[in-house]
């Protein structure tokens, strides 16, 4: 993929969903738009010529404790719906992310079918997944005495 053609497939999308004035992303080949609750972020890689998409599921104010992004990387084994994304966890910003990477322009309709379900799991990853993970690192015994451990 071309930064022009992520450039175009961005700015298409970004349009689509009201926002009129986005480049789709900026010079140094980052975007973002903010959809009903969701936060998505775009990445164009120049090495690879890939486009990388990330919903943020939870920004860390400090970096996250031990097993934390263990416990994430378990849901995901396990078979919880990332929207088609894999566990991201980005140092720089401390962000959490479900993310797709396209090396190929994909349909239009298609890609923004995905960007809704990795969205949409997003969301629940902030709220469901992040307490389930959140209690299974931190209260552990609390877990065993309820039988769940």
């Amino acid at each position: 993929m071309t930064r022009e053609s992520a450039e175009g497939l961005t700015r298409w999308y970004a349009r689509s969903q009201g926002a009129v004035l986005s480049p789709g992303l900026n010079p140094q080949g980052f975007g973002g738009i903010a959809i009903g609750g969701a936060q998505l972020y775009f990445e164009y890689h120049e090495e690879a010529q890939a486009l990388e998409c990330s919903a943020l599921v939870y920004r860390f104010h400090e970096p996250p404790k031990p097993g934390v992004l263990e416990g994430f990387q378990a849901e995901a084994r396990e078979g919880t719906d990332t929207g088609g994304g894999t566990v991201d966890y980005e140092r720089e910003n401390r962000g959490l992310y479900l993310s797709r990477t396209y090396s190929q322009v994909p349909d239009g309709h298609a890609f923004a079918r995905e960007m809704k379900q990795l969205m949409k799991a997003s969301l629940v990853w902030g709220d469901e997944v992040l307490d389930r993970v959140a209690s299974r690192v931190f209260h552990p015994e609390e877990l065993e005495e309820k039988g769940e451990g």
